[in-house]
């Protein structure tokens, strides 16, 4: 099995009552202390499918400029979505599944490149982006997979995992390869050290949900050596190329 990150921002930044704020509120965080941020989502290759794990912005999305004070910032563009993934070496039509993690478009937008993928995706958000037709697969989390009680089998070793709050469809996916347990999560946390603080960020839809899922998650990685790979901190791809264990 091969995991490859695709990237398309990085050197950018967020400030901790974004990346912290979701629970308490944001003004019990410090809008000058500023962690780094950056933006990819994932590809795994297990010698006989390509799965996507969210796919980027449409090609020409125009992010925001860096601003002072600016609760996010991506970071500086490095490709396009489509375009990474060309020079990673893949072309749209040997894709055969995309599991989405949820909604927002910086996870969602170009699944229509790819005329081979089955799109696994949650009833809920499936039902939020109006996504219908034969391409398209409503999860059904019927099995527990660790201390996750709502999971589905994608591939051998591969989960598409039942995780709500930042939306009430989210899912998490955890690719094992040997003794090691690679997770995708979406946006659970913003950065690493949210993760480590026990904190999620200001977005959200449900946050009880999304306070269970963080506690599921921070269980998952005390227990199971995990390497966590972000979509909206440089510790993503870094973590990735390290093989890196999440020590909370």
């Amino acid at each position: 099995m091969k995991i490859i990150a695709i990237r398309m921002y990085d050197n950018g930044f967020m400030n901790q009552s974004f990346a912290f704020g979701g629970e308490e509120g944001r003004d019990a965080f410090d809008d000058q202390i500023i962690y780094r941020s950056s933006l990819q989502n994932f590809l795994i290759d297990t010698g006989s499918e390509v799965i996507l794990v969210d796919t980027g912005f449409k090609s020409g999305y125009a992010a925001p400029a860096k601003k002072l004070g600016a609760p996010l910032y991506m970071g500086e563009h490095v490709a396009d979505y489509m375009d990474a993934l060309a020079a990673a070496g893949y072309k749209p039509e040997q894709v055969t599944k995309i599991l989405v993690t949820h909604k927002h478009n910086d996870h969602s937008d170009c699944i229509t490149n790819f005329p081979n993928a089955m799109v696994y995706i949650s009833p809920e958000d499936a039902d939020a982006l109006k996504l219908d037709g034969p391409g398209i697969v409503r999860a059904q989390y019927g099995q527990p997979y660790k201390n996750f009680p709502n999971a589905q089998q994608v591939a051998d070793g591969i989960w598409f995992i039942e995780a709500k709050g930042h939306t009430r469809g989210n899912s998490i996916v955890i690719a094992e390869d040997g003794d090691i347990y690679y997770m995708m999560h979406g946006d659970v946390t913003y950065c690493d050290a949210a993760l480590k603080a026990n904190k999620f960020s200001i977005i959200f839809e449900d946050k009880e949900a999304a306070r269970q899922t963080l506690d599921r998650v921070r269980e998952f990685v005390s227990n199971n050596p995990t390497v966590y790979l972000s979509t909206h901190c440089p510790e993503g791809y870094e973590n990735l190329e390290l093989k890196r264990i999440m020590k909370l």
